[in-house]
């Protein structure tokens, strides 16, 4: 006789990844939630962002050395002079070596981190940087300098900076902080400014010119190591988790891409900024009877005052449209540098356009890539961002050229300066009711 609160059946006790199934002939029951599942998946959750905050701060740490090394350069005028009978304009023109190459080699080595991987070339450009460096201890002239200085060292900045960065920091950071750790990385090659510039200083007093080069090949050998440990595997890859277009289509489409060309287009303005003002504003101080105390004081506060507004508008560039915040900061450019002109020059005035101008420095980094990322997905970041810097770099070397030429004819740089207003507009103007939906297959 049957018993009706009674099942015959056979009870099987499965106890896998922890959970007990318990099944009947007519019925399985699910009692207990996937403990493992949940386990192996927060257990997957901890390494990735393990690997995230492992890839923004070796990259930090890598921009902050490469930017931090070269921007110490200027301090070793007078001992390469003295050593080497190097004159100023054959140390300006090694400089100016290193910025073209940084810039035409950028496009080249953003293909390959996109290709074969940001952690190969991180750790190419951090064993040529060192190269470049031990290099100057072996030199004896100019063209010696040409080389080591300008050459080895601009091409391994295209492999050690932004562009290969910001490439792999995007594979492993969600879309809504993308901006936010764009601006935090770009902050860092102006704190490295900070750092290195007073080291390289103290060093040079106590120690000889070639012992200082041979400490900063040990320094520099630290990229090569840390960018060999800037692996991001497929699984980790974000590019592989959103909706991305391949690196071949977006190659072909930024072609007739009328609004990344306009980016090209401000970034080009940027550049010429930035190099006609890092050449040129300290003796322009100078030249209107500012002290040298407070010209130092003021270009400072340029680097000081990026840290603050690369990070700002990185954060900014998270929450607005990025488009309109690249407007509104040309456009502000324009403002401070007409201030600059229309209002009488002192001790105040200069310290405020040095702060004033450097928030607006080079926080159109974080929005500038951002947008690439915005418009073409990651998988071709580092390729796209890497064009569109090297028009940074070629406005840098027009901007630095350009006033010095005008200076020699007129005596005067307000020409530059009011043109640096009118690019200013244009670079805004370009950027009002640009193209910036995302492209897909």
């Amino acid at each position: 006789m049957k018993n009706n609160f009674l099942v015959s059946a056979k009870i099987l006790f499965i106890n896998k990844n922890k959970g007990v199934i318990i099944k009947t002939n007519n019925t399985s029951i699910n009692t207990v939630s996937n403990t493992a599942t949940q386990i192996n998946s927060t257990d997957a959750n901890e390494k990735s962002n393990f690997l995230m905050y492992k890839i923004i701060a070796l990259g930090i740490l890598i921009l902050i050395i490469a930017m931090g090394v070269r921007q110490s350069f200027g301090v070793f005028l007078p001992s390469l002079s003295q050593a080497f009978d190097i004159s100023r304009s054959s140390f300006g023109l090694a400089l100016a070596i290193q910025h073209l190459i940084f810039g035409i080699f950028q496009p080249f080595v953003g293909y390959l981190s996109d290709k074969y991987g940001a952690h190969k070339v991180l750790s190419i450009g951090g064993f040529i940087y060192t190269l470049g460096l031990y290099l100057v201890t072996q030199i004896s002239d100019s063209f010696g300098l040409f080389i080591s200085l300008g050459f080895l060292i601009g091409l391994a900045l295209s492999a050690t900076t932004y562009v290969v960065i910001l490439g792999a920091i995007a594979k492993v950071v969600s879309a809504k902080r993308r901006s936010t750790v764009f601006g935090i990385a770009t902050a860092a090659g102006s704190f490295g400014m900070f750092v290195f510039i007073p080291i390289s200083q103290n060093l040079l007093v106590n120690f000889e010119l070639n012992e200082v080069f041979y400490f900063f090949c040990l320094v520099t050998l630290v990229m090569m190591v840390s960018g060999f440990f800037m692996k991001v595997s497929t699984k980790n890859d974000a590019a592989i988790h959103e909706e991305e277009i391949s690196l071949q289509h977006a190659l072909k489409v930024c072609k007739t891409h009328w609004g990344y060309w306009r980016l090209n287009i401000g970034f080009f303005v940027c550049g010429f900024h930035v190099a006609f003002v890092a050449t040129h504003f300290p003796t322009y101080l100078l030249d209107e009877g500012i002290t040298a105390g407070a010209a130092t004081l003021a270009f400072s506060f340029i680097g000081l005052f990026n840290i603050i507004g690369s990070f700002s508008f990185g954060v900014l560039g998270d929450k607005y449209s990025k488009r309109k915040l690249l407007t509104i900061l040309y456009f502000l450019r324009g403002i401070v540098f007409s201030l600059m002109l229309i209002l009488p020059f002192n001790e105040t005035t200069a310290l405020l356009f040095g702060a004033l101008i450097g928030l607006l420095w080079l926080a159109t980094v974080p929005l500038t890539s951002g947008m690439v990322v915005q418009i073409f997905g990651i998988k071709a970041l580092a390729t796209l961002y890497g064009i569109v810097f090297l028009f940074h770099q070629l406005g840098s070397f027009l901007g630095a050229w350009m006033g010095g030429i005008v200076y020699d004819y007129t005596g005067s740089y307000d020409s530059i300066w009011w043109a640096c207003v009118g690019l200013s507009i244009l670079a805004a103007v370009i950027h009002i009711g640009m193209d910036d939906k995302k492209i897909k297959e």
